[in-house]
C-alpha cells in the first residue's frame, strides 16, 4: 500500500513539472510568434525617408527595429525631423507582422508622439506583454499624462509611395497595401465635426484618430487632419520610387500594392 501511495505522489510531482514546462514553453511559443523580423537596413532606411520631402531627407534622424529591442537611432540628424517605419498599432491590439508604414514627425511630433511609438515597440520586442497589455499600458499612460498632446501645430510627412495599414478604425482587422501619400497635421482631441468631416470621406481633406476609438469622444491626443498629396505630386512620387517598390515587393510579397481599396482612409 504504501508503495502505492509512493508511486502516485510521484506520478502526480511528474505530471505538475510537465504541465509546468509545457506552460513555458507555450508562453515562450507565444513571445517568439509575435517577433518581428529584422529588415535589411539599407532598405528599411530608404523605406522610412521616402515618408519625407527629399530637401529634409539628408538632416532627419532615422529611427531603425532591432526585433530583440525596439526602434534604435541610425542616423542622427541636425533638422529636428524623425522618420520611422510603423510596424506595430498599439489601437488594434494585435500583433502582426505584416504592417509596415513609413512615418515622419516635425520636433513637435518627435517630442510628444514618438515616445509612445518607441515605447510600443520595446514592450513588444521585450516579450513580456501582449498586445492587449501594450494597448492597455498605452492608455493608463496617457490617463496620467505620462503621453502629451502635441503642444503646436505641426506636421507629419507620410509622402511614401506606399504603406501597409490597417484601413479603418481599430473595428477593422484586414491590412491593405496602397498607395497615398499625404500630409497629416496634428489634431488633438479635434472630432469629425469640428473641421466639417465625413468620417467615410475619400477625397479631399480627412481626419483620423484611431485612439479616440479606443479612449472615447474628445479622448484621443493622437488625432490628424489629413491631406492627400495631389495627382501630379503622387505620379512624381510614384515615378522617383519605382526602384524602391520594387525592392520592397520582391522583400515581402504583401508589400506589393494592391488595387485602392473605397474604404481606404487611413
Amino acid at each position: 500500500m504504501f508503495n502505492i501511495l509512493k508511486l502516485a505522489r510521484r506520478y502526480r510531482i511528474g505530471l505538475l513539472a510537465t504541465v509546468l514546462f509545457t506552460s513555458v514553453q507555450l508562453l515562450g511559443q507565444t513571445s517568439n510568434d509575435s517577433k518581428l523580423e529584422k529588415w535589411p537596413v539599407g532598405l528599411e532606411s530608404d523605406f522610412a525617408l521616402s515618408a519625407l520631402p527629399p530637401h529634409l531627407r539628408s538632416d532627419a534622424t532615422i529611427y531603425l527595429l532591432d526585433p530583440d529591442k525596439g526602434f534604435y537611432v541610425a542616423h542622427q540628424g541636425t533638422n529636428g525631423f524623425v522618420c520611422f517605419v510603423s510596424r506595430t498599432e498599439w489601437e488594434w491590439a494585435e500583433f502582426r507582422k505584416d504592417l509596415a508604414t513609413p512615418i515622419s514627425f516635425d520636433a513637435e511630433g518627435a517630442r510628444t508622439i514618438l515616445p509612445v511609438v518607441l515605447d510600443v515597440a520595446a514592450m513588444r520586442a521585450s516579450g513580456k506583454y501582449t498586445a492587449e497589455q501594450v494597448k492597455d499600458s498605452v492608455v493608463d499612460r496617457i490617463k496620467k499624462g505620462v503621453y502629451k498632446a502635441p503642444g503646436r501645430a505641426g506636421v507629419s510627412y507620410m509622402l511614401a509611395p506606399m504603406m501597409r495599414v490597417y484601413p479603418s478604425t481599430p473595428d477593422i482587422k484586414s491590412p491593405v497595401t496602397v498607395s497615398m501619400p499625404h500630409y497629416m497635421f496634428y489634431a488633438p482631441y479635434v472630432t469629425f465635426s469640428d473641421v466639417g468631416c465625413k468620417p467615410d470621406a475619400k477625397e479631399g481633406l480627412m481626419m483620423v484618430n484611431p485612439g479616440e476609438w479606443v479612449l472615447g469622444k474628445r479622448k484621443g491626443p493622437y488625432g490628424f487632419l489629413i491631406v492627400p498629396a495631389n495627382e501630379a505630386e503622387k505620379a512624381k512620387i510614384l515615378a522617383d520610387n519605382k526602384e524602391l517598390l520594387k525592392r520592397l515587393a520582391e522583400y515581402k510579397p504583401y508589400l506589393k500594392v494592391q488595387e485602392q481599396h473605397d474604404d481606404m482612409h487611413h
